[in-house]
């Protein structure tokens, strides 16, 4: 800054400039309007000025106000706007956050029935350390149809032969109601399913007729007592609708873990209070855990109950994984009972939420690779893998997203964010203050009429069916005739610099009965994480045997490691 102007602000602080300015314009304005009678109209603009910086000056709230009054609001302004300028003007096609504009256009590209091709090659580093690829065969084959099935509750009175690709649980209260409707209907168009969310089924729900997954969470909405206890005649009174296909119990979300959830009085509707059976206009409790049971094998019971209650409707839990142990223990229940879920959906720590706690988002759960990978392993160590069906979730919104899970051992796909951007979502990631642009993720009436439930119905139906038509082309190039055909052996990473990996050698996957065999001392652990917390894990508690408790908090004993011994790597 030059030295005069320096000079200029010890005397009239240059940062008052634009409020003086007001004040002039205001004055000038006036004397235009009394003498001329033109000039009334920036008088009035120079007068808000002048009164925006008497009260930005006066108020406590905002520092820079004070000091820089008037002019102090474009500062709020460009941050207002900031998310927007950067998503059109400044992100990389490939720079996710959470998604990148890549992945965002071909969801909407595949919606709209769009061509979804792109020309001149990848625009990706394939020489990039953790670049992936599907090895593809010298003699193709021909797959029929992209309507790839799953059986799910195979002995169930009711099984449910599931799309591969399906929608993820999100609640009615976190959509809006046309949203739910557009994404019913179109998973009644397309013949997949739609995961209904803790929030229970809703009038829009039922509206389209498309099948259901319902979810039961903690709060149990929808079967619950007024005093929010398990309600089994409530449960088995909707359960039992033939819309319901599935029961999901909800232990735990990908994006928050370990952390439940109240849905503030003033936005509990009517509808909303109707679907979950609360009380109009009151806190909308979600508490962190269950309180129908308190045991992996009350659990496991509690499972057998609501598929009895259900009708003989497959019945699983969906989970992040976090401490080891605790899911052994369930494995360990399993075990003991012969109670086996009907499956069991992995939410990957990347999964989405319509507000969470940033330390939760970024730093909680285990990611869907790892989640997944240890959940598939632990099963087949224990010979249950073809018993118990897993569904995953976590950022998956394309053909190859949904290859890679099979690889890893998910049997079908579940999508939130995918099919919101089928629905219209720009990721603004304004959800969780009810402002969404586009009428997906709002309460607000005038904004959800900006959703036009018809023609959503068709981009959701769109966006499956597309994907799914690209999945089989990878199918089909690979050589095999099923995406659960697709094992770690065919997809490639590149580990770094000029060394690549199969993803079976990258990963470690475990031999069918080897944890079995390892428990009875008949063969090392297959994996460290086995031989630290397995034997520490117990049925009849979530919590590790033997634990200290101490004053800071539990404390878990680990076996003591030599040092000529491999280190503890407690990831899979």
């Amino acid at each position: 800054m030059p030295n005069w102007l320096l000079s200029l602000d010890r005397f009239f602080p240059i940062r008052y400039l634009t409020w003086f300015a007001c004040a002039a314009v205001m004055l000038l304005g006036a004397f235009t309007q009394v003498v001329a009678h033109a000039g009334g109209v920036w008088a009035v603009l120079g007068l808000v000025g002048v009164v925006t910086g008497v009260r930005d000056v006066r108020q406590r709230r905002h520092s820079i106000l004070r000091n820089y009054p008037v002019i102090g609001h474009l500062r709020f302004l460009l941050e207002f706007i900031r998310p927007e300028m950067r998503q059109y003007f400044i992100e990389g096609d490939n720079e996710a956050a959470p998604f990148s504009r890549q992945q965002r256009s071909l969801v909407y590209q595949r919606a709209k029935g769009d061509p979804d091709k792109r020309p001149l090659g990848t625009q990706l580093d394939v020489q990039a350390e953790g670049y992936e690829w599907i090895n593809h065969s010298l003699q193709p084959t021909r797959v029929a149809s992209h309507d790839f099935r799953v059986r799910i509750g195979a002995n169930c009175a009711q099984p449910y032969d599931a799309s591969i690709f399906n929608i993820s649980a999100m609640s009615f209260g976190a959509l809006s109601g046309a949203a739910i409707r557009a994404l019913n209907g179109g998973a009644l168009r397309g013949n997949f399913a739609h995961d209904t969310g803790e929030g229970s089924i809703s009038v829009h729900h039922r509206a389209q007729g498309g099948d259901l997954i319902w979810e039961v969470a903690s709060g149990y909405f929808g079967c619950r007592n007024a005093d929010g206890t398990f309600n089994a005649e409530l449960f088995a009174k909707h359960a039992t609708e033939p819309q319901v296909k599935m029961i999901e119990i909800k232990l735990s979300q990908g994006a928050k873990p370990g952390h439940g959830g109240v849905l503030p009085g003033p936005k509990v509707t009517r509808e909303i209070a109707d679907a979950r059976g609360v009380e109009i206009g009151v806190d909308c409790i979600s508490p962190a855990s269950h309180s129908a049971f308190s045991t992996p094998v009350e659990m496991l019971e509690f499972i057998a109950r609501l598929r009895e209650l259900s009708g003989g409707k497959p019945t699983g839990f969906k989970f992040c994984v976090g401490h080891p142990w605790e899911w052994f223990a369930v494995a360990k229940a399993m075990l003991e009972t012969g109670l086996l879920p009907d499956f069991i959906v992995v939410d990957g720590g990347e999964g989405g939420t319509g507000a969470a706690p940033l330390e939760f988002t970024d730093h909680v759960g285990a990611p869907l690779q790892e989640g997944l990978l240890l959940v598939h392993n632990t099963l087949v160590g224990l010979n249950l893998r073809d018993k118990i069906r897993i569904g995953c979730a976590g950022k998956v919104v394309s053909a190859f997203d949904i290859a890679r899970m099979m690889a890893l051992g998910a049997n079908w796909c579940n999508s939130a964010r995918g099919f919101m951007f089928a629905l219209g979502c720009i990721q603004a990631q304004s959800c969780h203050n009810d402002h969404c642009p586009t009428g997906v993720a709002t309460q607000d009436p005038l904004r959800q009429k900006a959703l036009v439930v018809p023609s959503k119905i068709e981009r959701v139906h769109n966006f499956h069916r597309n994907t799914l038509e690209a999945l089989k082309e990878l199918v089909q190039a690979a050589g095999l005739q099923h995406p659960n055909q697709i094992t770690a052996n065919h997809v490639v990473r590149r580990v770094a610099g000029d060394k690549v990996k199969l993803l079976a050698n990258h990963l470690q996957f475990i031999a069918p009965g080897s944890l079995l065999a390892a428990a009875r001392g008949e063969c090392d652990w297959p994996h460290n994480v086995y031989k630290v917390y397995w034997p520490i894990s117990r049925a009849d508690s979530f919590a590790p045997a033997a634990a200290e408790v101490h004053p800071d908090g539990l404390k878990v004993p680990l076996p003591t490691v030599g040092e000529a011994q491999a280190p503890l790597d407690l990831v899979i």
